[in-house]
């Protein structure tokens, strides 16, 4: 069940209620969705995450989501009025009081103003801190500014704190405007929900929403209106839009007959579709929760920063009691006001806010990116994966081919002719899904009579063993008829060579051809130049056939004539040779039945699979279109998300540690280290926010 934390608006008390949660036993890696603060949960534990967000975030509320809605609960972005007001008041207050200070006879009442600019400016940190005290949680962001600015009024420097929790105050509305900015602008990114769906009644359309479509129930979509269920159109052509899937801007022609994906927008005619899948079940709706879930799968970077956070807080408040109390005590003519100020400084500085806000939407953010541009990564993990990819390996029938066959060529031998070859072979592919197949069967004028197949065994990645009209047919590879016994002459030409063999005597073979992809040379091109070592193509075809494509796009190393588990064998081999163990093993296969192969890479990668659930399910990277481009245009997204995530790590860590030494020199006041809160924080979550423009830069 998924439910959507109403009222939590900060991301980093999403962390601390996620870190909470994963506590409880039967609760662990419980992931709160960034962009949607929602989280999946067993409803029997919801009471559970509500006592813990009313802990961290009092006002939170866990409202549930069903996961066949159509309008997802919004979040409750960011709205500063309040606050605006608040920080104008604190500021008109604090004007006054220094205009009343520069006077001699008005301490006292430049005193009421300094209190009241700090109470309107700081009173929502200062209630936080204390019902975190009551509640036992002391080292967050609250408390510390509540003490730096207390403590810094205890030593006479009114005007310091006042001016210090002002900004504080300032730097966070603008912080968290940019975080939820941020946030939704990744939600929009995959905004495919469809707001409903026409049904048709009786003849008449009526508005419904789409979870309460049935399959076998009729659709209408309007020009301009986007397909809310997949379907089948049984009426109406027109022309659609799929760029928001795919990231491909050309539009696609569809007419009657042809399948129809949910999210895809028509563009010109009117159309009518028989709904295949229930919306729960529809394309749009499995991208969007894969997408939604990406989250949960951290990259190393966010797991290090989620460990980091808790001894650095507790680690900087140490060392600022040490500041305090150990430098009077032994250096002479140290005062104790001066070095409890120094801590103080050391106080505002010691909440990681920054990072554990930014890296987290980076990431985030790169995901979006690469959605936008049709490539659904599963997760930061891959992400992080797919900067240092050291080997890629394809399939090649269906990845680096089109895949659409055609019979060029029959050849016949020892008396029978091409007409009876062509025959006995498309019986013989009467119940194949493979694409050579179809093309067998296709090639074949006449009608074709299943009721002519007496027995009928598929082979596994070699062929078809058939009895036709009483006569055992082989349909199959060189090395099938090997396996039999059937003597043969074996051909070298290029293209794929299907033989044909009746009664046990070598009939003659088909030669189909199928057409490289397009991009398929420029894509390989691109790999090298990003880095990868080396480019490997493992394929089911006869080796001369495979080497000829080889040489074609300059592939490093070519494997062919291998079946199903072969390629499976042979992509461990492969990850033996990796010198570099951090180096990362790809495997790009076109979904249909490289399953097996997808799971053993480092990184799968299903092409091609727009609908298709098995390359979905078992894939890290889905691209949803043909286009091999789209990988290298993922792992150039991934490096820029990286390089965005260290220099947040270096910015906010290095201005700290200036800051902290700047402090312990005398050198610098709390105006410094409030920048190097909440000022570092907000630069790096709008550093962050250049990740959901990766996909326009590649």
């Amino acid at each position: 069940m998924k439910y959507f934390l109403q009222g939590l608006t900060c991301v980093n008390c999403a962390a601390k209620i996620e870190k909470e949660i994963n506590q409880i036993p039967e609760l662990r890696d419980v992931k709160i969705n960034l962009a949607t603060m929602s989280l999946n949960l067993e409803p029997s534990f919801a009471d559970n995450v509500q006592k813990i967000a009313d802990r961290v975030e009092p006002g939170v509320r866990l409202v549930a989501i069903d996961k066949t809605a159509v309008k997802a609960q919004r979040v409750d972005y960011y709205y500063p009025k309040n606050s605006l007001i608040r920080i104008f008041i604190s500021a008109v207050l604090l004007g006054g009081a220094l205009l009343l200070d520069r006077k001699d006879n008005y301490g006292d009442i430049s005193y009421l103003f300094y209190a009241g600019a700090y109470l309107m400016a700081g009173y929502p940190v200062l209630t936080r801190a204390m019902n975190n005290i009551l509640k036992g949680q002391i080292f967050d962001e609250n408390f510390l500014m509540s003490i730096a600015t207390i403590g810094a009024i205890a030593v006479n420097a009114l005007g310091e704190a006042v001016s210090v929790m002002l900004f504080y105050a300032v730097g966070q509305m603008f912080q968290d405007m940019a975080v939820n900015r941020s946030r939704r602008s990744i939600s929009e990114l995959m905004d495919l929900r469809p707001d409903y769906a026409n049904l048709l009644l009786n003849g008449r359309s009526e508005k419904v929403d789409p979870a309460e479509v049935i399959v076998g129930q009729i659709i209408e979509i309007k020009p301009g209106e986007r397909v809310p269920l997949d379907g089948i159109v049984i009426e109406g052509r027109s022309y659609v839009d799929s760029s928001a899937l795919t990231g491909e801007s050309k539009p696609r022609r569809v007419e009657a007959g042809m399948e129809i994906l949910s999210g895809v927008v028509n563009s010109s005619g009117l159309l009518r579709i028989r709904v295949s899948k229930e919306y729960a079940e529809s394309s749009v709706s499995k991208i969007l929760e894969l997408v939604e879930n990406a989250a949960g799968r951290k990259a190393p970077a966010e797991q290090f920063i989620t460990r980091f956070a808790g001894r650095y807080t507790r680690l900087v408040v140490a060392g600022a009691l040490l500041t305090a109390f150990i430098p009077p005590l032994f250096i002479s003519g140290a005062a104790f006001d001066d070095w409890i100020y120094r801590a103080l400084i050391l106080l505002v500085i010691s909440c990681p806010c920054a990072l554990v806000v930014s890296i987290p939407l980076g990431y985030f953010g790169g995901i979006g990116a690469a959605s936008r541009a049709g490539i659904l990564v599963k997760g930061a993990n891959v992400l992080d994966q797919l900067v240092n990819v050291d080997t890629v390996v394809f399939d090649k029938t269906g990845t680096l081919t089109q895949g659409m066959f055609k019979v060029i060529q029959i050849e016949s031998r020892n008396g029978f002719n091409e007409k009876e070859i062509l025959e006995w072979a498309a019986l013989a592919e009467i119940y194949s899904s493979h694409p050579i197949a179809r093309s067998v069967r296709e090639a074949w004028p006449g009608k074709l009579d299943p009721d002519l197949i007496e027995k009928y065994e598929e082979i596994e990645g070699s062929g078809i063993k058939a009895v036709i009209k009483g006569t055992r047919v082989l349909l199959g590879s060189s090395l099938l008829l090997d396996r039999e016994g059937i003597e043969h002459i074996r051909k070298t030409e290029p293209g794929t060579m299907v033989y044909v063999a009746v009664d046990g005597r070598h009939a003659g073979c088909l030669l189909i051809s199928d057409e490289l992809k397009i991009d398929a040379a420029d894509s390989i091109h691109q790999l090298k130049q990003l880095g990868v070592r080396q480019i490997i193509m493992l394929s089911g075809d006869d080796r001369n056939t495979s080497e000829i494509v080889a040489g074609e796009l300059a592939v490093d190393q070519v494997y062919a004539e291998l079946l199903p588990q072969d390629k499976v064998e042979q992509m461990e081999d492969i990850k033996e040779f990796i010198p570099d163990k951090q180096g990362q093993l790809v495997f790009v296969g076109d979904g249909i039945n490289d399953a097996p192969v997808l799971t053993r890479a480092d990184i799968g990668v299903a092409m091609g699979a727009l609908g298709s659930d098995a390359a979905i399910e078992a894939a890290d990277v889905v691209l949803m279109d043909d286009h091999l481009n789209k990988l290298p245009r993922a792992i150039q997204i991934a490096r820029f998300t990286r390089k965005i995530v260290i220099q947040n790590i270096i910015l906010t860590l290095g201005i700290k540690a200036a800051v902290v030494i700047l402090s312990l020199m005398g050198a610098a006041a709390m105006w410094e280290a409030v920048f190097a809160d909440v000022g570092v924080a907000l630069l790096a979550v709008l550093n962050s926010t250049r990740t959901l423009r990766a996909a326009k830069h590649f």
